[in-house]
């Protein structure tokens, strides 16, 4: 099989036909042709994707698929931007027709559920890496940025965080810090979760917080004129706030318990009485690949921030919205603990050149 005999038998054809407006000229052309809707600016991001970096070796394609397009629709909530369509950069050793179907189907199945069709790409043999480039519309004026933060707001977060970090660890089977940091013995029981949650399942699920993430779109979409910043967390909370608070020129202050709140059957079960809430408030900050959404809005604003997670987990179901801490007017980022006695920070979020 050749390279456009590749593009057409996998990436063209019916299964891949969505309908949008918003798309002139898809597949098959030497561009791409996109007509945004007026009064809407164009949001674009990419991402790459690295086998051995980004993802392990012998990750279910399909969930590969998915996860590849996820990240950067990621990327787009945290603009309150909507998809208007996404190109795919695909180098591969050599061609595997089965796993290029699964990985296919489990993009495919995210583009329809995100009414994000793929409009182009290229295919180029190498070491398994997938780059794609998404491009979203926002109503002109409402982008959510990183830079509009103010003294005073509240810092929030979706869903659970540190659960993806916790998956890993179960794929690697290895601590995630030195054991004087985090008993192995505690870790491996952060896994077990509670008794409610047979340990094959819970290892089952927070694989698939790592291997398949879901983008908050329709949350994003909703902060616009709430949200006074937003950010989505890749690298880890504490390097993706920080982010925000450069951006805005202030300061933060988060609470440790509120952080653990946010994923309690991780972090709360009986097995963990002697792991340190400041052991996993590190995991927690540091973890990284949660692709929830950090965002920080106006107190007057509480109760309506709450209120929008009703239906908007991207899946039917409510979306948990967390308060986790305040911006100041102090430049940088305190974490406190049970007695509201400042924590040492000693892991960093995830950096590719440090």
């Amino acid at each position: 099989m050749g390279e456009f005999d590749l593009i057409r038998r996998y990436f063209s054809g019916p299964d891949w036909q969505m309908r949008s407006p918003a798309v002139v000229q898809g597949v098959g052309d030497d561009c791409a042709l996109l007509q945004p809707a007026a009064g809407m600016q164009l949001a674009i991001s990419c991402d790459t994707l690295n086998e051995g970096r980004h993802f392990v070796p012998g990750t279910d394609p399909a969930r590969l698929g998915h996860k590849a397009l996820a990240v950067n629709l990621s990327d787009l909530a945290a603009c309150g931007a909507a998809p208007l369509g996404f190109t795919l950069g695909l180098s591969l050793p050599a061609i595997d027709e089965s796993w290029l179907s699964a990985f296919a189907q489990g993009m495919q199945q995210l583009a329809r559920a995100s009414a994000c069709p793929l409009v182009g790409g290229d295919t180029t043999r190498g070491p398994l890496a997938l780059h794609i480039t998404v491009f979203g519309q926002v109503p002109q004026g409402q982008a959510l940025l990183r830079s509009g933060a103010r003294p005073g707001d509240r810092v929030y977060v979706t869903g659970a965080i540190g659960e993806a970090r916790a998956g890993l660890h179960v794929l690697q089977n290895t601590p995630p810090w030195d054991e004087a940091e985090a008993p192995v013995a505690a870790i491996k029981a952060s896994i077990t979760a509670s008794a409610a949650e047979p340990v094959a399942a819970c290892k089952a699920r927070l694989i698939e917080r790592l291997e398949a993430p879901t983008p908050r779109l329709v949350l994003g979409q909703r902060l616009r004129g709430v949200a006074s910043s937003a950010i989505d967390l890749s690298d880890g909370l504490q390097g993706d706030l920080g982010h925000i608070l450069r951006a805005s020129g202030v300061g933060a202050r988060l609470s440790g318990p509120a952080l653990l709140a946010t994923a309690p059957k991780l972090w709360r079960a009986p097995a963990l009485a002697g792991w340190s809430t400041a052991q996993s408030v590190a995991f927690a900050l540091a973890g990284g690949d949660d692709y929830e959404l950090l965002f920080t809005a106006p107190p007057e604003r509480h109760a309506q921030v709450l209120a929008l997670g009703q239906g908007a987990d991207g899946r039917g179901g409510d979306l948990p919205i967390h308060p986790i801490g305040h911006i100041t007017a102090t430049p940088g980022l305190t974490v406190l603990d049970e007695a509201d006695a400042p924590m040492a920070l000693t892991s960093a979020s995830f950096d590719h050149f440090a």
